[in-house]
């Protein structure tokens, strides 16, 4: 074939080929599969006011600490009218009662039926009713019968806090403990408890537990730092998770007696020399209310008062949940009873919501609201967005296209140069002798 029609067939070749690769598609991504995603809640309308006192905060109150960001799809669980900073009340029911309470709700505990609330999702700060979730975490772990120890680190507790008086060295059952922890909220038998609870991992084993217990329950919206209560840097809950907190607590005998117990022995102890003393259990809605199931109280300068109380009625047991409160001119159990008051007079088929059961699936789907980071460790593919990563395709694609004409565009004097030497190759070795053999 003459030089020339090779060249120029080369070039035709070159050309063809870069044609059709810098005219081929980017290639086609892959769809990807999105998790599913619960329907976040409706739009918002402006919030109806809670009924409030027409009192002043006390003077030198703290500032609230800033709480996680409002989650759409968190405010909606349990039904969408509970996706309120206001208040939600069923059709035609009476005024609830006014309350220093940034925010309540009161629930049916057989039913799970939410009656009514004031901002059932919005973030507070628990102090001592988280002990209710200690309580649902590990009550069912020990044995009321069983001797624990009390250690430093039991006592390791905030100056001036509440405290049963446990003693370094003392020997108390853990059915004491229970008693000490919810007749007189002390942080001691707290944190006793919780060591014992989380086994080898001790006490940062357990407040991962109660973590654990809170997502199990349907309470996303709860962080706990401290199994006491005191406070905590993202220390968090709100007045619907409270409710599946304490619906949990409920459920369990130990829990009912323990609650309802008006007093409590501590024994002496005789090995350190010091004797017994007795505890009265400080919610005063079991001495109070006919019907009291019981409850907890809680109060730090930070969180201010917070509440939860059970009572009986009519075969109906209510739940009353309450964060934020100001002691005056109603304490925090003062508030609880008039919540629950204003639930027994609604009808029994009432309900603006629910509350969700045990084991239930994520509201944010599979990956349970996980944060970015899982995406970033997957390499930077898995967190680029899909427009961008065809622009990236069609560059790569361009600048192959590039590189295969420049190559082909020089085969043809790449082949005249390599036939020239090949023809000198030749003349030099007919003129050489021939070697030794």
């Amino acid at each position: 074939m003459p030089a020339p029609l090779r060249r120029g067939g080369a070039a035709i070749l070159a050309a063809t080929l870069a044609t059709t690769v810098l005219t081929a598609p980017a290639r086609a991504e892959p769809p990807r599969a999105e998790p599913p995603r619960a329907e976040p809640a409706r739009a918002a309308t402006a919030p109806v006011p809670c009924p409030r006192p027409k009192v002043k905060p006390p003077a030198g109150r703290p500032p609230r600490p800033v709480p996680p960001a409002d989650d759409p799809v968190l405010r909606a669980v349990g039904g969408d009218d509970l996706a309120t900073d206001g208040l939600v009340v069923p059709p035609g029911a009476p005024r609830p009662p006014a309350l220093t309470a940034t925010s309540w709700l009161v629930a049916d505990l057989d039913s799970g039926e939410v009656l009514g609330g004031c901002g059932p999702h919005v973030y507070g700060t628990p102090a001592s009713v988280q002990k209710l979730l200690l309580a649902a975490t590990v009550m069912d772990k020990l044995d009321p019968k069983q001797v624990a120890t009390i250690t430093d680190g039991d006592l390791a507790i905030e100056p001036y806090s509440s405290a049963v008086g446990l003693l370094k060295g003392g020997s108390y059952p853990v059915s004491t403990l229970w008693l000490g922890l919810l007749l007189n909220s002390g942080n001691d038998a707290a944190n006793t408890l919780a060591r014992l609870g989380g086994g080898r991992g001790g006490l940062p084993a357990t407040v991962a537990a109660m973590n654990a217990e809170a997502r199990r329950l349907g309470a996303y919206q709860t962080h706990a730092v401290t199994p006491s209560g005191l406070d905590g840097p993202g220390q968090f809950t709100s007045a619907y998770d409270l409710a599946l907190i304490a619906r949990q607590c409920f459920a369990k005998p130990d829990f009912r007696r323990y609650a309802l117990t008006e007093r409590a022995q501590i024994p002496a102890q005789k090995r350190l020399k010091k004797g017994g003393f007795q505890i009265q259990n400080e919610n005063k809605l079991i001495y109070n209310y006919p019907g009291a199931l019981g409850g907890k109280t809680g109060f730090t300068k930070l969180a201010r008062h917070s509440y939860v109380g059970g009572a009986e009625r009519n075969g109906r047991r209510l739940v009353a949940t309450l964060l934020g409160a100001e002691a005056v001119p109603l304490r925090g159990w003062q508030q609880g009873a008039a919540l629950l008051d204003w639930g027994f007079s609604l009808p029994r088929d009432a309900s603006v919501g629910k509350l969700v059961e045990p084991d239930g699936p994520d509201p944010r789907g599979p990956a349970g609201g996980a944060s970015a980071a899982p995406a970033a460790a997957a390499g930077p593919r898995a967190s680029t967005p899909p427009a961008v990563r065809a622009a990236a395709n069609r560059v790569l694609y361009l600048g192959a296209a590039a590189v295969v004409a420049v190559v082909l565009a020089g085969a043809p004097l790449l082949l005249l140069l390599t036939q020239r030497r090949r023809r000198r190759v030749r003349r030099r070795t007919r003129d050489a002798s021939p070697l030794p053999r």
